[in-house]
């Protein structure tokens, strides 16, 4: 036997093997209809008896197995079932002939045969015939089942008359020697008449007649038979014939009753022993049958592995047994399997793997592995098995096969990576822990790539590739970095990387792989819109009584529900239509330049417009800062999901929450409305000195002005609506500050008359506005001015853009001024206290103000606006000098002559 029937399983032994094949052109599907329906009987039980008849179907049978029939009669072709299609009566002599030489193939072992005609009609198809079945279509053959019930019966008559012929004791007649095919040419000219000749036929016979009784569902007898077989042929030495008694006896029995228990089976052993008489040509003696199943020989599991192991020891002396060895090896690691005893059976799978056969054809290597690998993934050793499974498919494609089976190979490689811990699905390699041998799954990684680039599918290979670069960055040297984003490139060339999944041959499909690891990204951080652009609630629109604080109420059950919503939540607000900013920190794990292209952000919530950008990392960077920028165009609340990129020419989608180790303060952030967007400039020229260092939430600029005690100067202030939106409301106050009644001080006033006409104010319109500055103090009757101003030194300073809600009072620290004018000395009793009153300018939105503080020794000007735009002119520096009449006045009056005072205005 050339063919190893690796199906082959223990209870086969008490099989008819029955082939089913087509002839002439049948389609597939239609074979395999009625196949899978001829398979579903699969036992029959004899009427009038206890018997069961079990029937094993194959669709291909080697013809050459046909003739170890003698030796184990389970591997003989008992019955031929054949499927054909004929719509003609004048087809129908030809189909009939193919189906006799059908025949003829097994003939010499054949109980008896069907032909199933489908597609013919008329006269032909209504001649009762026994052998031949006329059906109209593959759909109208409701009696198929039918038929096979009777062709088993007739199978199990033609079974039992063989089984009474031979098990009949005719004394005197002679006993054929039977053989195996290789046997043939040692036993010619043997002396036939010899003791030892004659015993090797009685054992032989008893043996094979033992197998007819256990197909023919008599267990008791087959028992009796193997027993008295096993003494005859261990007597010549008769190893070969011997074995294949023990596989049959020693388990097969017990394989009879179909027990699901493998604890014991029951089987003779050499020590029972039964006499001829119990043998009738009707089977055993009721009470030796009795007898014998009170015996004790039924055997522990380890038993009957020591039998397997026996007979395999046994087929091994002889070189042309190598198929019954291997066979014998696979019913025995089937058998372990059951009883979950791995190690003993991968001993038996070794030895399997090492019996030579003859030269074997590159298809039945392929078959021979992918066994190998199904039985050691039957007893759980799945790395074994993914290493037999990639032997087959090497031999798929092995040089001397002319096609190499690429798609097939492709195949085979994809079922090899549960074994070693390799799945296609990136998230896996999400969690931090590598599982597996790195440098065997990088080796099959290639070999995927290879074999889809060979099957024609770059998308394959530029998808496995990516996965090899993104799931083993932290395995590869920085040569092989090199080497494989350099593959990725040329591959990309032609087909680039997507972020769709594909469709693998068999329909299974493959995940995308986007590239976190290029560049790894360790902290994402919302940024808040610039100064001048952050909404500001405005507190006129309020009232004064609204407070913009939450009360706060602590509650144990949901303090960590609160803490996840503020890690999300944003306390700021984004507008729509403007410019909003995500810093990401990331750098460069790979040993080169690393250009990122196409970069911007994943949201959700809103309609978003990203910027992309374009960056170039060098090689093995650190920690290195990139902005990405938007344009959210609704309203509503956003969520940032994540950034998506191009690298190697591919494209990937990359989500936070993929991202392992990254630090984020939140990502969901409130749009708001579109504001007004106001460009405030004076005819002021700018201060080269800050008043005061403004706050985070304040824009300011600073502007100054000279002038004498009684002097007027306008101030002009032009507003230019550089936004989308309308300026509809624009309020001017003011606010007089007093704390000294020596001094007193009414210096600005206004008309908006004519500005408030212009609105509402249209985007791309200019408003102006005048506001008079007039200095006038008053010396006189102040006895101790001369010497507060001179304890006080100079009073010029202004305050920075502030929000009408954090605008506080806050007095000045009595102390010497920062920036003393240079013309000023401490001691100099040249400067005057000024008690102004704040001005404000506000227009309805959002405001930035102007704050204002006054002390006993200050007076400070404050202005308040309303707009959302940095760069405004902010401070106005006015520097009062008293005129010369005042100064004639104090020195006639034996004073020092009064200094001049400055206070700030801001526009």
């Amino acid at each position: 036997m050339s063919v190893p029937d690796y199906m082959q399983c223990a209870e086969d032994h008490q099989t008819l093997l029955v082939v089913v094949q087509p002839v002439g052109i049948v389609s597939e599907e239609n074979f395999f209809k009625i196949y899978k329906r001829i398979s579903s009987v699969s036992q029959i039980s004899v009427r009038d008896s206890q018997r069961v008849l079990y029937i094993r179907y194959r669709h291909h049978y080697p013809p050459e197995n046909n003739e170890w029939g003698d030796f184990q009669t389970h591997r003989k072709v008992v019955g031929l079932i054949t499927i054909t299609d004929c719509f003609s009566a004048k087809d129908w002599p030809q189909t009939f002939e193919k189906f006799h030489v059908q025949k003829e193939i097994y003939g010499s072992t054949l109980y008896d045969s069907r032909l199933f005609v489908f597609g013919l009609q008329g006269e032909i198809a209504e001649q009762p015939r026994t052998d031949v079945a006329f059906y109209p279509n593959y759909e109208d053959c409701q009696t198929v089942e039918k038929r096979i019930e009777d062709f088993v019966e007739s199978l199990f008559i033609v079974l039992e008359s063989k089984r009474l012929d031979r098990a009949t004791d005719k004394s005197g007649d002679k006993i054929p020697l039977l053989c195996v095919p290789f046997e043939k040419k040692d036993f010619v000219g043997l002396d036939t008449d010899s003791r030892h000749y004659k015993k090797r036929c009685q054992g032989r016979m008893r043996k094979h007649v033992g197998d007819l009784c256990l197909q023919a569902g008599m267990l008791q007898d087959s028992l009796v038979h193997y027993h008295m077989s096993v003494e005859l042929l261990r007597s010549v030495n008769d190893f070969l014939w011997l074995g294949g008694k023990i596989i049959s006896c020693r388990y097969q029995i017990w394989c009879g009753k179909r027990s699901s228990r493998l604890s014991g089976c029951c089987g003779g052993s050499s020590e029972v022993t039964v006499p001829p008489c119990a043998l009738t040509s009707n089977g055993i003696n009721p009470d030796t049958s009795a007898e014998i199943g009170r015996a004790k020989n039924c055997l522990s599991p380890e038993d009957i592995i020591d039998k397997y192991k026996e007979a395999i020891s046994y087929y091994s002396k002889y070189k042309s047994a190598g198929v019954i060895e291997l066979e014998a090896c696979v019913k025995a690691v089937r058998v372990l399997a059951i009883q979950k005893r791995s190690m003993e059976a991968s001993e038996f799978l070794q030895n399997a793997v090492y019996i030579n056969l003859r030269q074997l054809s590159e298809e039945e290597k392929i078959q021979r592995y992918s066994i190998l690998s199904e039985l050691y993934e039957l007893i759980g050793f799945h790395r074994k098995s993914a290493f037999f499974k990639r032997v087959a498919a090497m031999q798929c494609v092995a040089p001397s096969i002319s096609e190499p089976g690429w798609r097939a190979c492709y195949k085979l490689l994809l079922e090899t990576l549960p074994g070693y811990s390799l799945s296609l699905d990136p998230k896996d390699f999400s969690k931090g822990t590598h599982r597996g041998w790195a440098a065997v799954q990088m080796r099959l990684l290639h070999e995927l790539v290879y074999a889809s680039r060979r099957m024609g599918n770059p998308a394959l290979s530029v998808r496995h590739l990516s996965f090899l670069l993104q799931t083993m960055l932290d395995f590869l040297s920085d040569q092989e970095k090199k080497d494989v984003t350099q593959s990725l490139e040329n591959y990309t060339c032609k087909c680039p990387g997507t972020m769709e999944l594909l469709t693998l041959p068999g329909g299974p499909t493959l995940p995308p792989v986007p590239f976190t690891k290029l560049p790894i990204v360790r902290r994402v951080k919302l940024l808040n819109l610039p100064a001048s652009l952050r909404p500001q609630k405005m507190k006129s629109l309020l009232g004064p009584n609204v407070s913009t604080k939450s009360p706060f109420i602590y509650s144990p059950i949901i303090a960590h529900n609160r803490g996840e919503e503020r890690n999300k939540k944003i306390d700021f607000q984004w507008v729509q239509g403007d410019v909003c900013e995500v810093q990401l920190m990331v750098y460069n794990p790979m040993p080169f330049e690393l250009r990122v292209e196409n970069m911007g952000l994943l949201t959700s919530g809103v309609e978003f417009e990203s910027l992309p950008a374009a960056l170039s990392l060098p090689a093995e960077s650190g920690l290195y800062p990139v902005t990405l920028v938007g344009v959210p165009q609704t309203t509503g609340t956003i969520t940032v999901n994540g950034y998506h990129t191009m690298v190697f020419g591919v494209f990937s989608d990359c989500l936070l929450d993929n991202l392992p180790g990254v630090k984020t303060s939140g990502s969901t952030v409130e749009v708001i409305p579109a504001l007004p967007r106001l460009q405030i400039s004076t005819s002021l020229p700018r201060s080269a000195h800050s008043l005061q260092p403004s706050s985070g939430d304040e824009t300011s600029t600073n502007v100054s002005v000279q002038l004498y005690n009684g002097e007027t100067q306008q101030l002009v202030i032009k507003l230019e609506n550089i936004g989308m939106e309308p300026l509809e409301k624009l309020e001017v106050t003011s606010k007089i500050l007093t704390t000294k009644e020596k001094l007193y001080g009414d210096f600005l006033s206004w008309n908006l008359e004519e500005t408030l006409a212009q609105f509402p104010l249209q985007p791309g319109k200019v408003a102006t506005f005048v506001v008079n500055i007039k200095v006038k103090l008053d010396f006189s009757c102040q006895e101790n001015l001369l010497q507060d101003l001179s304890d006080d030194g100079i009073s010029v300073s202004g305050f920075p853009l502030c929000s009408p809600f954090r605008q506080v009072v806050r007095p000045r620290v009595e102390s010497k001024p920062v920036n003393p004018p240079e013309s000023s000395k401490p001691g100099d009793p040249s400067h005057v206290k000024v008690s102004l009153s704040a001005w404000r300018l506000g227009v309805r939105g959002f405001c930035h103000a102007f704050g204002a503080e006054n002390t006993a020794s200050l007076a400070r000007v404050s202005c308040q606006h309303y707009s959302c735009l940095a760069g405004l002119p902010g401070w106005v520096r006015l520097v009062l000098t008293p005129s010369p009449s005042l100064f004639a006045h104090s020195v006639a009056a034996g004073r020092e002559p009064p200094g001049w005072a400055g206070y700030g205005v801001t526009g």
